[in-house]
Order: C-alpha cells, then sequence, then structure tokens
C-alpha cells in the first residue's frame, strides 16, 4: 500500500505531500519524512547533484560573506556526507588544482573528484599535526556543520553543541594560518561568553548568520570567525 500521498489543485500549482503513518513507522518519523518530502532544498540538492541540503546553508554564507577563494586549504570537520566537503571543492577551484580540500569523519565518506576524505577524530591529540602533515601548511579555513545527538531537552542541546563548537574552535586555532576564517553551527540562544571572548581574541571579526536554508523551526545558527589572529594564551 502507498503510504505517500499529494494534497492540494493541479494545474500548475505544486502539490504538498502528506505521508501516512505506517504501522511501523512513529509519528516523529513520519512527519520528518514528511518534512523532507516537502523541503525544497532537498529537491534543489537531488536536482543539482549535491549530497545534502546543507550545501547551500554554505553557498549563503559565503554569498553574504566571502571568505572561500580560489587556492585555500579547507579542513571539513565531520564531513559526511560531504556536502560542504562539495562546495569548498568549486570555491577553492581544488579539482583543478588550484587548493585543497580535506574532509574528515569518524565514518568513510564516499570519495569525490577535489576532495580527500579521512577517517580521523579530530579530538585526536595528534590530529593536528597529521593534518598539516597532509596539507603540507596550516589551514586556510577550517569548517564544521556537526552537531552534537539531540536529546530532546533545550538546555541539554545547547550546552552540548556550544561544548562540540568550543572543541572545533581550539582545533581551529591550532592549525589555521594567519588571516584564516573559521565556520561552525551553534543553536539559538547565545553562544557562550567564554567561546566568544576566545574567538573575538583570536579573530579580527566574529558574526552569527541565520541562512535562509536553514528550516523556520530549526534553532541552528551560523558563527562565523574571519582575520584569525593567532591561537590565544591559555
Amino acid at each position: 500500500m502507498n503510504d505517500v500521498s499529494s494534497s492540494g489543485r493541479e494545474g500548475g500549482r505544486s502539490l504538498k505531500t502528506r505521508v501516512k503513518t505506517a504501522r511501523k513507522r512513529s509519528l516523529s518519523s513520519t512527519l520528518w519524512l514528511e518534512r523532507q518530502l516537502n523541503d525544497p532544498y532537498v529537491a534543489r540538492a537531488k536536482r543539482e547533484g549535491m549530497r545534502s541540503r546543507a550545501a547551500y546553508k554554505l553557498i549563503e554564507i559565503d554569498e553574504r560573506y566571502p571568505f572561500l577563494k580560489p587556492g585555500q586549504k579547507v579542513v571539513d570537520l565531520g564531513a559526511a556526507p560531504g556536502g560542504w566537503s562539495q562546495v569548498a571543492v568549486r570555491k577553492v577551484q581544488s579539482e583543478q588544482g588550484k587548493g585543497r580540500v580535506i574532509g574528515i569523519d569518524l565514518l568513510e565518506v564516499d570519495p569525490m573528484p577535489g576532495a580527500e576524505f579521512k577517517v580521523l577524530d579530530f579530538l585526536d591529540p595528534a590530529a593536528p599535526e597529521t593534518l598539516e602533515h597532509w596539507l603540507g601548511a596550516k589551514a586556510d579555513v577550517v569548517l564544521s556543520d556537526m552537531a552534537a545527538n539531540a536529546t530532546g531537552h533545550k538546555k541539554t542541546d545547547h550546552l552540548r553543541i556550544v561544548g562540540l563548537v568550543e572543541l572545533a574552535a581550539d582545533f581551529a586555532s591550532t592549525i589555521l594560518a594567519p588571516g584564516g576564517s573559521f565556520l561552525a553551527k551553534v543553536l539559538q540562544g547565545g553562544t557562550e561568553n567564554s567561546l566568544l571572548a576566545k574567538l573575538k581574541q583570536e579573530f579580527a571579526s566574529v558574526r552569527h548568520v541565520k541562512p535562509q536554508a536553514s528550516r523556520a523551526d530549526s534553532s541552528e545558527l551560523y558563527m562565523l570567525a574571519t582575520g584569525f589572529r593567532g591561537k590565544a594564551s591559555a
């Protein structure tokens, strides 16, 4: 039995797809599937061959505040499935030999022209040195679209993702070259003061960005730090 139906008028008007609740599917899973089927960015990603809808968030952020440039060395933390790396490859022109894109993840990522994917935990003490060895130099950009697993408790989830961003920011300050940039996912509700203070000390500019590609009901926000000055003393 087909568990997907359409509602609305035909004849030029888009139809909204609704998913009938199946016996073995929870309500939350049904709502997630319905949202996916009706998400224009999911459809666009499939149509344009992008690996994830998240790619359009990075595209929009870079269009508003250009920081990805040809020839740069980019590190993508938690790269799977590769949507952000895909955008970085195009922006730095690594497929044409002008830049480098290295994505690391705990999971294997399907190969992509212009990008190098490695199975590596960025929290491994040897990770910064390993990445510098792979790049042959410091990185120009560190990207992080990572998010801690959600618990459903807003305050707990906020603390967990801020903790993850703090670790990613510390990693970035270890491997970034002077003038480099750091972009990471956070949650609305404010970034912890200690993290903001650290970033403002280490970067010339720190701003929060909410791209249109982020779902309206999502509390996600992105923090873009540019003009790396150097790691702050402990």
